[in-house]
């Protein structure tokens, strides 16, 4: 990333607290609590978590050099945030905020940050706050070790499109049953009535591709973070006179795409688990799903 001479921005993402979304939905302290009893749960591992978070969060603003921009946006926003070519992205929270973030960037650098090392799996926060006041000027300057993370696009027939780090789901909106015909890249096709089709990247493999291969025998195997390759699984495909359950599972290269005829109305596709920043589909309508051309640029050091 050339900078240039204009300062960078630090963009730093988060999202909110299960003690602020508790405090909304019940109003003070003593109905939360009391909410939490009676799930055996206690309002001091809430506050703990919230407090780890905030103390993160105090410690990565305190990091950004006076002479830098900086912003900040909640995760909620993020599909209305204007990200710019010079930011510095830096991602407050579990894993999973760091791929929610990764469809809305164009190539700049994303720190991974855990407010609570050893609760995380670690996979994409990868260091902790008082790492930040050394590891920014290394990303802005060059110095630090980034990582390049494949991800996957789905492209409508008319021209819309969304990425993701993580999985692209395309189905119903609800996981009921959605009929689709599916065509493969070696030229099969086959009519499905299912709930729905996973498409993972190497990433995505330790997540929702790793729960479905487990339980299918002869999966295909599972690509790593930055290798050019995709896996895909149709879930529950049900066997009828009209719909198969031959092509279930397989494996996308470069150049390769997975193609998506819908046979019903309101079919969606989301990525990262976002549901409400999805495209939808009407009857006849065709989607393509292959490696996309974007990378997540992950700091890991």
């Amino acid at each position: 990333m050339n900078y240039g001479t204009l300062a960078p921005r630090v963009v730093v993402v988060s999202r909110r607290s299960e003690l602020d979304e508790l405090l909304d939905r019940h109003g003070t302290r003593g109905a939360a609590g009391y909410f939490l009893r009676q799930r055996g749960r206690s309002l001091d591992e809430v506050q703990a978590r919230h407090d780890a978070l905030d103390a993160a969060l105090t410690e990565v603003s305190a990091a950004i050099p006076a002479d830098w921009r900086r912003g900040a946006v909640d995760r909620a926003d993020l599909s209305r945030f204007l990200f710019s070519p010079e930011d510095v992205v830096v991602a407050v929270g579990q894993d999973g905020l760091v791929a929610n973030v990764a469809k809305y960037l164009s190539g700049q650098p994303v720190v991974g940050v855990d407010p609570e090392p050893g609760r995380n799996a670690g996979v994409l926060v990868r260091v902790t706050a008082n790492a930040t006041p050394w590891l920014l000027p290394a990303v802005v300057t060059g110095a630090a070790t980034v990582e390049s993370r494949t991800m996957a696009v789905a492209i409508l027939d008319d021209g819309q499109r969304l990425t993701g780090l993580n999985e692209i789901y395309f189905g119903h909106g609800s996981h009921q049953s959605a009929r689709y015909s599916l065509s493969t890249p070696d030229g099969g096709r086959e009519r499905h009535s299912s709930s729905g089709v996973v498409v993972g990247t190497g990433t995505g493999a330790t997540g929702w591709c790793a729960s479905i291969a487990r339980e299918r025998a002869g999966s295909p195997a599972l690509p790593g973070p930055q290798d050019r390759e995709l896996t895909w699984f149709v879930r529950e495909a049900w066997p009828s006179p009209a719909t198969g359950v031959t092509l279930t599972a397989g494996r996308l290269g470069p150049g390769q795409q997975l193609e998506l005829v819908s046979e019903g109305e309101q079919l969606v596709c989301f990525a990262d688990g976002i549901e409400t920043d999805h495209l939808t589909l009407t009857w006849g309508q065709r989607v393509s799903v292959g490696l996309a051309e974007q990378h997540l640029n992950l700091v890991v050091a």
